[in-house]
C-alpha cells in the first residue's frame, strides 16, 4: 500500500494512491491513527477520492526525529562501531522540492538510500520483533556538503541545511526483501552505479536494535539506512534521481542561492 501526503484544493492531508486516484485518510500518525499503537493496521479512510492530477505530493511524513546511519556503507565498515547522526526535522523537503545550495558551500554530493519509517519506538525489541515497529518505506536522499563534513566531526554542518534531506515520493507498507532491495542514483539523468542494501554493513533490523537502545523514537520518526551505491555531485541547474526498487523514484531539483 502506498501512502502519502498531499496537497489539494482543501488543504492538505494524508492519502491512500491507488491508480490515478488518492483517497483520504486520517493522520496515520496521530492519535488513533494508524501507526498509532501497532504496525499494520489499517488505514482509517476518510474519503474523498481525488484524482492524482489535482493533488500535489509532499513529503510523506513529518518526523520529529530524522536519524542516518554512519559506518554503514559497506561490508568494511563492520570492521567500525556502529554509528548515528542526527539531521534536522525541518530539512526535510518533498518530491520534486527543490534544494537550494548556499554560496560558497563547496561539493555537495547526493546519496540515495532505504529510509525506514516507524510505526512505534524499537526500544525493548530483538531482532526477530523489531520489524513490527515499522509502519513503512520510502526513498531518502542524504545530500552532504563534503568540504564541511571534514572540518565538523559530528556532520551537522555537512548534512543540516535546509532541503538536506529528501524523502518520498510516498511510504510503501509492504516492500518484500528490505535487506535485499537494490538503491541506485541518477544525476542530470545519468546513471550511477546501483546496488543493493544487502551490501550494507549492518540490515534494518540490526540497526533498528542499536538505536532503540539509546534513542527516544517513536511514531512517524525516520532512518536513513546508508548509502549502498555511487553517490556524486549535485549542481544548481541540475537533479537527482533517488530510486529505491519496489517503492519509486524520488526527484530533487537543486536551485543555487542559499535556502529560501
Amino acid at each position: 500500500m502506498r501512502i502519502a501526503r498531499i496537497a489539494h484544493a482543501g488543504g492538505t492531508a494524508h492519502a491512500v494512491l491507488d491508480g490515478d486516484t488518492a483517497e483520504v485518510i486520517a493522520d496515520p500518525f496521530g492519535a488513533g491513527g494508524a501507526a498509532h499503537g501497532a504496525a499494520g493496521r489499517a488505514p482509517v479512510r476518510l474519503g474523498p477520492r481525488l484524482p492524482l492530477a489535482e493533488v500535489r505530493l509532499l513529503a510523506p511524513v513529518q518526523p520529529r526525529t530524522v536519524v542516518g546511519m554512519a559506518h554503514n556503507t559497506g561490508p568494511a565498515d563492520r570492521e567500525l562501531p556502529p554509528q548515528a547522526f542526527l539531521k534536522p526535522a525541518r530539512s526535510v523537503i518533498g518530491p520534486d522540492e527543490p534544494v537550494y545550495l548556499p554560496d560558497g558551500i563547496g561539493r555537495v554530493d547526493a546519496e540515495a538510500e532505504l529510509a525506514v519509517v516507524l510505526a512505534a519506538s524499537p526500544a525493548g525489541h530483538t531482532p526477530d520483533t523489531v520489524l513490527r515497529t515499522v509502519f513503512g518505506w520510502t526513498v531518502a536522499n542524504d545530500l552532504t556538503a563534503r568540504d564541511l563534513q571534514r572540518n565538523d566531526p559530528l556532520w551537522t554542518s555537512a548534512k543540516g541545511h535546509p532541503g538536506f534531506t529528501p524523502l518520498g515520493p510516498w511510504i510503501e507498507t509492504g516492500l518484500p526483501a528490505p535487506d535485499d532491495t537494490e538503491v541506485a542514483l541518477a544525476l542530470d539523468g545519468v546513471p550511477l552505479r546501483p546496488a543493493s542494501t544487502r551490501e550494507l554493513a549492518r540490515g534494518v533490523a540490526e540497526i533498528l536494535c542499536c538505536l532503540g537502545g539509546f534513542l527516544p523514537l517513536g511514531p512517524g520518526d525516520v532512518i536513513l539506512t546508508g548509502a549502498p551505491g555511487e553517490y556524486g555531485p549535485v549542481r544548481p541547474g541540475g537533479r537527482a534521481d533517488a530510486t529505491v526498487a519496489g517503492i519509486g523514484t524520488l526527484t530533487t531539483p537543486v536551485h543555487a542561492g542559499g535556502p529560501r
